[in-house]
């Protein structure tokens, strides 16, 4: 029976992990912490309920493999070109920045030089998911705050990858460690060079001929081993397994196949990665909190300001004004998932001691968890402030010159909030037509292309009232409010209405929580995009199947009413 002690410890890790997630799930936190309160539980420094940590370890390994794989799949050149300036050089600047942080934090702790540099690292990157699910739950995730984290967080995760590179190779020191960091860059550039050689002139014909036999059993082996089998090359190079996979990831994003092998592979990334996550929770020692509190408080503190403090001034030196500066700032101080990969490695290899793991662990727990409640504490207080009668002249941003003087002469023009993809359609409609319009938005580069166009526009959030003030709603004949953020579209609408109450508005929505309060208020019109996608996809079917259009639009509007 001893050979079933591995399969034991996979359902034993597998099943308390289950139940901590959904626990965790019910409560509204991260499933994440769930699975790694959960290896706390079933640790060696708990319960002990697993005999062999190494068999789970080595499990957890091939987590890694798979989340890098999957982080390369998901990565294109194309969507970089689109996040922009402010995701590239303001992520790289975070993540440099950061790294001085967080040595600069381990040194005043008394650790080596070397560890220090480490910690800099674990905490340069943010969780991709956490903030993710968040920015989700509050539909904010086409926000500008949202897109920029979203940039950033991208930078980062491709961070890791020059990182998980140089990390074998921290264990030296002095002109040994310099010549090994040159040493394995040199290995790391002849890799990706012969795997982009091999994959552009081979892989793409293999796989061609691999879907060719039309298997999904053949296409899933095939993608696992190249998973696989780069990860090893890359170990056996004397580099990471985690670069391995992330470049054949990399491979196979630029090929038709990329959605598929993303597709097939993710359960089975989902699955190891829990064990990974758990097998990290088991290296963790509650008793470090209770022996160490004051460590802890501090270098939760200290994370959590100095990463909220280095990421509003980024966004700040890129244009961007308040509102956008303290989401952003709020939503990217936690320590991410990929913290985890590389604190596990380094201890792995030496770099670190048990204490500064368990300390970046701990650090990691507490500041996922704070994230939700910091974006919401955030956004309560930023609008509660902005709607004070002293205040939001102090936070309103920029007015535009052309805004102002033309607003002077502006008369039965229509006021748009939030100039993304689906007012700009109004723009050019309204344009076409000869009616006058003016933009406000908060986002500046939205703003430099309004203003190339000579379109009057105001730089600022929308829901202060101060900056909705200069857009003359008593003049105006529309109101348009077409961004995601349900709490500003509420507070737009308020303070639109106060000004002008026979004001005609229009309000898009995503959700159907504010539906309700804006009918009350007096909106004409609730646009939901989603339902709206969903009555045209009915319309043309019906119509496919004989219904006149007349019946078609009877149904519609019947469906539209019933929202």
């Amino acid at each position: 029976m001893e050979d079933l002690d591995l399969l034991a410890s996979m359902a034993i890790v597998l099943g308390v992990a289950l139940f901590a997630g959904l626990l965790a799930n019910r409560l509204k936190l991260p499933v994440i912490l769930g699975y790694l309160v959960s290896g706390v539980v079933i640790g060696p420094h708990v319960l002990g309920l697993i005999g062999d940590v190494d068999d789970v370890e080595t499990l957890a390994t091939i987590g890694v493999v798979l989340l890098m794989f999957t982080l390369g799949l998901e990565f294109s050149l194309a969507t970089l070109r689109k996040i922009g300036m402010i995701a590239v050089f303001g992520g790289i600047a975070q993540v440099l920045v950061t790294i001085a942080l967080g040595l600069g934090i381990a040194w005043c702790l008394d650790f080596p030089v070397k560890e220090s540099v480490l910690f800099g690292f674990f905490i340069a990157l943010s969780s991709t998911i956490i903030v993710i699910k968040t920015l989700m739950d509050r539909g904010e995730l086409g926000s500008p705050h949202g897109r920029i984290m979203i940039g950033i967080l991208l930078i980062q995760d491709l961070s890791v990858v020059p990182m998980i590179a140089v990390l074998p190779q921290l264990g030296d020191s002095g002109t040994a460690l310099l010549q090994d960091l040159g040493w394995a860059l040199g290995k790391a550039a002849v890799f990706l060079g012969v795997v982009l050689v091999l994959g552009f002139w081979g892989l793409r014909l293999f796989m061609k001929r691999v879907v060719g036999e039309r298997s999904r059993e053949l296409f899933l082996l095939t993608v696992v081993c190249i998973c696989l089998g780069a990860g090893f090359a890359s170990h056996y190079l004397g580099l990471s397994v985690a670069l391995g996979a992330f470049l054949a990831g990399l491979l196979i994003s630029e090929s038709e196949y990329s959605q598929q092998a993303l597709a097939d592979i993710r359960p089975l990334r989902d699955v190891f990665a829990v064990l990974f996550f758990v097998a990290l929770g088991m290296l963790a020692d509650p008793g470090f909190v209770a022996d160490n509190p004051g460590k802890v408080a501090g270098t939760v503190v200290a994370v959590v300001m100095g990463k909220f403090v280095i990421v509003a001034l980024i966004t700040w030196a890129f244009g961007y004004k308040t509102k956008t500066n303290l989401f952003v700032g709020g939503g990217l101080f936690q320590i991410g998932e990929f913290s985890f990969i590389l604190a596990a490695l380094a201890l792995e290899e030496n770099l670190i001691s048990g204490d500064l793991y368990d300390l970046t662990l701990t650090t990691a727990f507490i500041t996922i968890l704070l994230t939700p409640l910091a974006m919401g504490l955030i956004s309560n207080i930023y609008y509660r402030v902005t709607q004070t009668e002293k205040v939001p002249d102090v936070l309103a941003d920029e007015i535009d010159p052309l805004a102002t003087e033309e607003g002077k002469s502006l008369t039965n023009h229509v006021v748009i909030c939030g100039h993304g993809r689906v007012a700009k359609h109004l723009g050019r409609v309204l344009e076409n037509r000869g009616f006058t319009y003016i933009v406000i938005d908060i986002d500046p580069r939205i703003i430099d292309g309004a203003r190339k166009k000579n379109v009057p526009c105001i730089f600022g959030d929308a829901s202060n009232p101060e900056v909705l003030a200069q857009a003359r709603l008593e003049k105006a004949r529309v109101l348009v409010v077409a961004f995601p953020d349900p709490i500003a579209v509420k507070l737009v609408v308020k303070n639109a209405l106060k000004v002008n109450p026979r004001l005609d508005v229009v309000a898009m929505v995503h959700g159907d929580e504010n539906i309700d309060f804006l009918k009350d208020v007096g909106v004409a019109e609730v646009v939901r995009p989603e339902l709206e996608a969903g009555l045209e996809i009915i319309r043309h079917t019906l119509h496919r199947f004989g219904l006149t259009h007349q019946e078609t639009q009877f149904i519609v509007n019947k469906l539209r009413e019933k929202g």
